[in-house]
């Protein structure tokens, strides 16, 4: 909760304004009194930016920084919403500034225009109250985590990947766990596709960027409790919500008991990238199709023919699993790709089918050619093999 000493006073039009929030328990004339002395910043103006600077600028937020250097295209206004039709080639921090400025014209906008980098990072992120990560790659993720640590300042993470989304609230200052205890290192260059090459759903991007506001306002009023030491799962097709719960990972290489990381470098952030090679590497040589079903995946494991290869995460893993599979996170695959068994096919499974996809183009490149995708992931295995599994 944002402290008393910050606290603005209101004037007459923002008690009418802000009415059905001052009435609200749990946040009252105090809370918005907060929201009011409050600063925030929103790193990126895309998919998740635009809901969360909506919400923040309608709660009465006082200050907002806003970053990114970017500029609006017409393939953006799907999700970012923020945005219109005449702002298409504007800067997305310009056309943000105009929308935020008339939905609340008391508000004051910091217009970061040169975006978050490691040289600045820590120094902008210390002007702020909370932190609210909205980017879409996992460069500026892992920087934007690693200077929120070092700022000391709570950070409201938030992601979409087609129709599955994320949110939580890493606070490791007071003890709870940052991004990296549930993600330690990014994934190799080329191993998650980007939403130019995956797609994602838009209206997805609309709830979990107001969960991200949502959880903001919470933190700056008192309401409620923060999702610090969970993550907060939407399967946006199946309108499933799973709250899981995360522990601070003693060997977290920035907030763990020896930690690794202990200061911003430029090198480290560098050549994260989303980009993928996408020819399709050696022909395989088995009689192991390039995709198979559940149901034939299921029959050749069954038989021993075949190992199963998951390359979920491990909170996923604990939600469900099929017995006797492996299980390697799909960004540490570069890393144990010689550890794999060779005298059986893998066969690579995920949670829709497109992370292991990416797994099964990345092993045939490097060699391996008996290799292939379940397609529809273990949530297709659910439905056609093993109706008793956990879903999420």
């Amino acid at each position: 909760m944002l402290e008393d000493s910050r606290r603005a006073s209101l004037s007459p039009d923002e008690f009418a304004r802000f009415s059905r929030h001052i009435i609200l328990p749990g946040i009252g004339q105090e809370g918005q009194e907060r929201l009011k002395g409050s600063r925030v910043l929103i790193i990126g103006l895309g998919g998740l930016g635009s809901p969360a600077s909506l919400y923040l600028a309608a709660a009465g937020v006082g200050t907002l920084g806003l970053a990114d250097f970017d500029s609006v295209e017409v393939h953006n206004l799907q999700r970012q919403v923020i945005h219109d039709t005449p702002s298409v080639g504007r800067k997305k921090i310009e056309s943000a500034t105009n929308r935020l400025s008339s939905l609340y014209p008391e508000i004051e906008i910091v217009a970061l225009k040169e975006g978050i980098t490691p040289g600045n990072a820590v120094s902008i992120l210390q002007d702020y109250d909370v932190i609210v990560d909205g980017s879409d790659n996992f460069g500026t993720r892992y920087l934007v985590n690693d200077a929120a640590f070092f700022a000391k300042r709570p950070l409201v993470y938030g992601s979409v990947f087609q129709f599955e989304g994320q949110v939580s609230v890493f606070d490791p200052s007071n003890g709870a766990p940052c991004y990296r205890c549930l993600f330690p290192h990014p994934p190799e260059p080329g191993a998650v596709p980007n939403c130019a090459e995956a797609g994602v759903f838009g209206a997805l991007c609309g709830t979990i960027g107001s969960l991200q506001a949502m959880e903001a306002v919470k933190w700056i009023t008192g309401a409620g409790e923060p999702h610090t030491g969970k993550l907060l799962v939407l399967d946006s097709l199946t309108m499933q919500f799973r709250s899981i719960r995360l522990k601070k990972d003693p060997s977290c290489p920035l907030c763990g008991n020896s930690p690794t990381i202990n200061q911003i470098e430029a090198s480290r952030y560098e050549d994260i990238t989303c980009e993928v090679d996408s020819s399709p590497g050696p022909t395989m040589s088995s009689d192991l199709l390039l995709e198979m079903p559940p149901s034939e995946a299921n029959q050749r494991f069954e038989s021993d023919s075949v190992y199963i290869l998951d390359v979920r995460e491990p909170y996923e893993w604990e939600i469900c699993h099929i017995a006797g599979s492996l299980r390697i996170s799909l960004g540490n695959i570069p890393h144990q790709a010689d550890s794999l068994p060779k005298d059986k096919p893998i066969l690579t499974l995920c949670h829709h089918g497109m992370r292991s996809e990416r797994a099964a183009m990345f092993l045939r490149q490097i060699g391996f050619e008996a290799v292939s995708n379940i397609s529809g992931g273990i949530h297709q295995w659910a439905e056609d093999v093993d109706p008793s599994m956990r879903r999420y």
